[in-house]
């Protein structure tokens, strides 16, 4: 209960608050951080360097993604010779991969599989091309590998 003042003596009730030690603690931390933001390094993180492989390999299936998100299969060798590509959607693209070449799905330890190549247009969307590598995924096709343009 407030202090009253009775008859004119006693006490005053007190309505301000005292805001020097607030802003003195204020400023204390404020000189803190500002002492130690620039000793705090952000985060790196070791990305693991790859090269070009030593010997390309001798056969291919190769999946063109286009500007209009239309799906192409080719099956190519390595002399550079390629089939017809096949149209495709994106429910039967894994299917039509196995019946072009079954060896993309080895289970044999010895044998290597046939390597799958993505090959999407930079402006489509990202979420097509995990579907595509989802479906492959999902049907069993181990080497699957993104084509990409390298810099000079």
């Amino acid at each position: 209960m407030p202090a009253v003042n009775s008859r004119g003596r006693g006490r005053r009730t007190i309505n301000e608050i005292n805001m020097v030690p607030f802003i003195d603690v204020m400023l204390v931390l404020l000189i803190i951080f500002m002492v130690t933001a620039p000793l705090i390094t952000p985060s790196m993180i070791a990305v693991p360097k790859i090269g070009k492989a030593a010997l390309q390999p001798q056969q291919r299936v190769e999946i063109q993604i286009s500007k209009d998100e239309l799906i192409q299969v080719a099956l190519t060798s390595g002399k550079g010779a390629s089939s017809r590509p096949v149209s495709t959607t994106l429910t039967a693209v894994a299917a039509d991969i196995l019946k072009m070449e079954p060896a993309v799905k080895t289970a044999n330890p010895g044998e290597q599989a046939v390597p799958v190549v993505i090959s999407a247009d930079k402006s489509i969307k990202y979420e097509i091309v995990v579907k595509v590598m989802d479906a492959l995924q999902k049907a069993g096709v181990v080497r699957v590998g993104l084509s990409v343009q390298t810099s000079k």
